[in-house]
């Protein structure tokens, strides 16, 4: 499977595939956002996420999959204090601001900084038109959370915060998309790279989140906490893992944009599931996300 795989680097069938994988990672972070970002504590539901993730991957790391060789496990040791930082940044901003304010704008600074990420490290260059769409794109989500700041009430006093908070943590975004994409690309088997990425990730907040639930004094069941992370790491193979294997296999920066179309996700999932308002004008901003990524792709 992995041989396979690697093999459509390149070529037309993964040229192909590879805005699949992107489109279905943004609907599945979108759902994986939210999970965060629902009923439970973010800090103890990413927690919960990241123990599921260790637990139910490390048997395929250990049995199912080549073993890392040489520097490879340099590659994927540099995965942990880079994705630390980015699911530290998302748990402060989540504790302090509404979920559809706070989510567009840690997605909407990523693709710009992953699309110079891959200029440099890549080679990658984006056309005028695919600028174009990036501009149609980021102008829909940044109008998305600009209007979503003006209409939530919710934990105003935390905003200016979170918000600093967010850009921060997009920027970490596309840290760990570049970085994510050259050790996947430096790993002869994907999903060698995949299955350590799972282990090496969740290693952190499982800790954080015990001291942190110890810390409560009104808390959840603790049932209710690793049922909520059990269907989170199940989600989280799909929200990393797609976009991971698009990166593998076709540009760097058009996967990366194409991940970005979550916020409209997001917005649906906030709205349905989140009982957060939606109105026609988020519905003109969504729609201008979605055209901003279809003409990155077309452009492309």
């Amino acid at each position: 499977m992995g041989e396979w795989f690697a093999g459509l680097d390149g070529t037309a069938e993964g040229a192909a595939l590879a805005p699949w994988l992107a489109l279905g990672a943004a609907f599945l972070h979108a759902v994986f956002g939210a999970l965060q970002k629902g009923k439970i504590d973010p800090w103890l539901s990413r927690g919960a996420i990241d123990f599921w993730l260790f637990v139910l991957t490390l048997p395929v790391a250990l049995f199912l999959v080549p073993w890392p060789e040489g520097s490879q496990w340099l590659l994927i040791a540099g995965v942990l204090p880079i994705h630390f930082v980015y699911k530290l940044g998302v748990a402060l901003s989540y504790s302090r601001a509404a979920y559809t304010v706070v989510y567009p704008v840690v997605r909407g600074t990523g693709p710009v900084f992953t699309v110079f990420g891959a200029y440099i490290i890549f080679g990658e260059v984006f056309s005028p038109l695919q600028w174009l769409g990036v501009a149609v794109l980021l102008a829909g989500i940044f109008g998305l959370a600009a209007y979503n700041l003006i209409h939530v009430k919710v934990a105003r006093e935390t905003l200016v915060p979170a918000l600093w908070l967010a850009v921060a943590t997009g920027m970490m975004v596309a840290l760990y998309t570049t970085y994510d994409a050259y050790a996947i690309r430096a790993t002869p088997n994907p999903f060698t790279f995949l299955a350590w990425f799972y282990v090496i990730s969740a290693l952190d907040f499982p800790w954080i989140a015990l001291v942190h639930w110890r810390r409560l004094h009104s808390r959840p069941p603790l049932g209710l906490v690793l049922r909520v992370g059990f269907v989170g790491a199940l989600v989280a193979y799909g929200s990393f893992g797609l976009v991971m294997l698009a990166t593998r296999i076709d540009k760097v920066g058009e996967a990366a944009v194409l991940r970005e179309t979550s916020p409209v996700f997001a917005a649906l999932i906030g709205w349905l599931v989140l009982k957060e308002t939606v109105g026609p004008r988020r519905i003109a901003l969504m729609v201008l996300i979605a055209l901003g990524a279809v003409i990155v792709e077309v452009a492309g």
